[in-house]
């Protein structure tokens, strides 16, 4: 078995990487084989709009046309057992190289019939974890999880299964006195770090078992 990790996060070592780690740590840990992306190394495009994954006995029927340097993660995700896409939260959404990202993975599977069947052909895991800066209260406030449920309706549409994670009131800065933020009491935010964090992290391990054993 093989469990893919998509990092949205220009960060290597960030919180979202640090979490899509520990997903793939418990993965491991059932024996499996891992591999971690980062999108941010990749020179790629988003849906270019050509419609060749929806043409009629077409070559690229059911799969993206473009040709970049996303070509051969998808085509590694199209034989994978389970796939886990982590991104920070910027203006309340995915991060650009997610969206792009998540365009070229799900649509070109998505039939446009009745029902928006899929043509994946097998149920696959996915995990969805999602970093950002805002605590739970202003998360509920702005509204931001009508795009995390718009995504979890696409992803299971296309591939039946999805667990999600999401890290709230994130630490960013590792000297907030630095920085121009006083919306934000970085001593609260350590002691999030401290105190909170490392349960994410065990959620996160949690989750990789999880998608393993579906």
């Amino acid at each position: 078995m093989t469990v893919i990790a998509i990092n949205g996060s220009p960060r290597k070592k960030g919180n979202t990487a640090e979490l899509l780690n520990k997903v793939l740590e418990g993965a491991a840990s059932k024996g499996v084989q891992t591999e971690m992306i980062n999108l941010y190394d990749l020179n790629y495009k988003g849906c270019v709009s050509c419609f060749a994954c929806k043409l009629k006995d077409g070559k690229s029927y059911g799969k993206c046309a473009y040709k970049d340097e996303l070509t051969p993660i998808l085509a590694k995700i199209k034989d994978a057992d389970a796939v886990v896409l982590g991104s920070p939260l910027y203006f309340g959404d995915l991060t650009g190289e997610m969206r792009s990202f998540m365009e070229r993975m799900v649509y070109p599977y998505i039939v446009y019939d009745e029902n928006y069947s899929s043509l994946f052909g097998r149920k696959m895991p996915i995990g969805l974890v999602y970093t950002m800066n805002v605590d739970e209260n202003r998360l509920n406030q702005m509204g931001f999880k009508y795009n995390f449920n718009l995504i979890e309706m696409f992803m299971k549409k296309a591939f039946v299964e999805v667990e999600t994670l999401l890290s709230t009131d994130t630490y960013q800065f590792n000297d907030y006195s630095r920085y121009v933020c006083t919306a934000f009491d970085g001593e609260a935010k350590k002691r999030r770090k401290i105190e909170q964090f490392p349960k994410d992290c065990e959620n996160a391990f949690n989750m990789g078992v999880k998608l393993v054993s579906k």
